[in-house]
């Protein structure tokens, strides 16, 4: 999953990258297991099941805190049935700054810079550098933005032994979810750092559904902040593009949830290319919600005949999303979670009377 975090109102686009994204590479107990799945895992390279020695609360922080204090490089790569994309990344981190450098091996070319928040993608064949601000820095798990006591309410986890990983071995478990609103995990988590060296995305039945895995790392790795910095600021040739985001909030924009969906927070709402003069409710927004592991997007515009087809769903490896019109408006809900959740996200919005 990495450095796809959905950008505010864009159109939603299937950049696989967020999770790991350019962050984390760039989201304890028994009995909740499904039995398909454990099924599975016991027959999958012959691990099984060990005795949990840590909560997933545990588990969780100590992934997330690798990132945050450990340098490296690597090549990334990320399969969702035929489909593969790779990327090579340099990660920095002194524990209060963090800096990155993704680049794409497969596709269209792109070099992704990031300083904590501060967001620039380099794109050469367009010869425009689009520089971004984002709350959701797309981790996993996301445990900044939301409140770790919440997550094991909706996930449990479990050890089931251990493989190596580009040359590296990795403690493997599984955090899976207590309800249909969610998928699960498993994750390869480096034995010594904690890092996040592999991560599939499961469904109910614990078939994967998508896999990001490092195909060569290394760890501690002479990466320098100064010399990132550098690159980051160095946009000569190219036409710096700001896309203007205003921080608003839903009931603002004249928007709510009849329902909510639980475990999901609201983490922020914005909207894009507005001006004074714009009617609230007029401007595109995106309202992000997560669960620490999950996110969801949903995305609400002017409805356009010309742009906006039939409603329904579509699918990209783990990531699903849902459209429908509401009135006089498009809403699309995206997010690395089953289809169910985002329907009731898309049935839940409602125009404030």
């Amino acid at each position: 999953m990495p450095v796809d975090a959905l950008t505010v109102v864009r159109r939603p686009r299937p950049l696989r990258l967020r999770r790991w994204g350019a962050a984390l590479i760039v989201s304890a107990c028994a009995g909740w297991a499904s039995a398909p799945l454990m099924a599975q895992t016991s027959s999958s390279g012959g691990a099984a099941p060990l005795p949990s020695t840590r909560s997933v609360n545990d588990w969780l922080s100590r992934m997330h805190e690798a990132s945050r204090y450990r340098a490296y490089t690597g090549t990334l790569v990320v399969t969702s049935g035929s489909a593969m994309s790779a990327s090579k990344i340099w990660h920095v981190c002194d524990g209060n700054q963090q800096m990155e450098r993704v680049e794409m091996l497969t596709g269209a070319p792109r070099t992704t810079m990031r300083r904590n928040n501060e967001v620039i993608t380099f794109e050469p064949e367009t010869r425009k550098a689009v520089v971004e601000k984002r709350e959701s820095l797309g981790m996993f798990p996301d445990l900044v933005r939301t409140p770790k006591n919440v997550i094991p309410q909706f996930y449990g986890s479990r050890e089931i032994g251990a493989q190596r990983v580009a040359g590296h071995l990795a403690d493997m478990v599984e955090i899976l979810p207590r309800d249909e609103f969610r998928f699960g995990y498993r994750v390869w988590s480096e034995q010594k750092s904690g890092l996040v060296v592999k991560l599939q995305t499961l469904d109910s039945r614990g078939r994967v559904l998508e896999q990001v895995a490092f195909s060569e790392l290394q760890l501690d790795a002479p990466v320098s902040m100064d010399k990132l910095a550098r690159l980051m600021k160095d946009t000569r040739g190219y036409e710096v593009v700001k896309p203007t985001m205003r921080k608003t909030t839903p009931q603002a924009e004249g928007w709510r949830l009849k329902e909510t969906v639980p475990g999901f927070a609201s983490m922020s709402c914005h909207t894009r290319d507005a001006d004074a003069s714009t009617p609230p409710g007029q401007a595109p927004m995106q309202w992000v919600f997560s669960d620490g592991l999950a996110s969801v997007s949903l995305f609400v515009e002017p409805f356009d005949a010309q742009r906006h087809g039939q409603e329904g769903e579509a699918a990209l490896g783990a990531t699903y999303s849902v459209s429908r019109r509401v009135g006089d408006h498009w809403v699309t809900a995206v997010g690395e979670v089953p289809p169910a959740t985002l329907q009731r996200f898309a049935q839940s919005l409602e125009r404030i009377p």
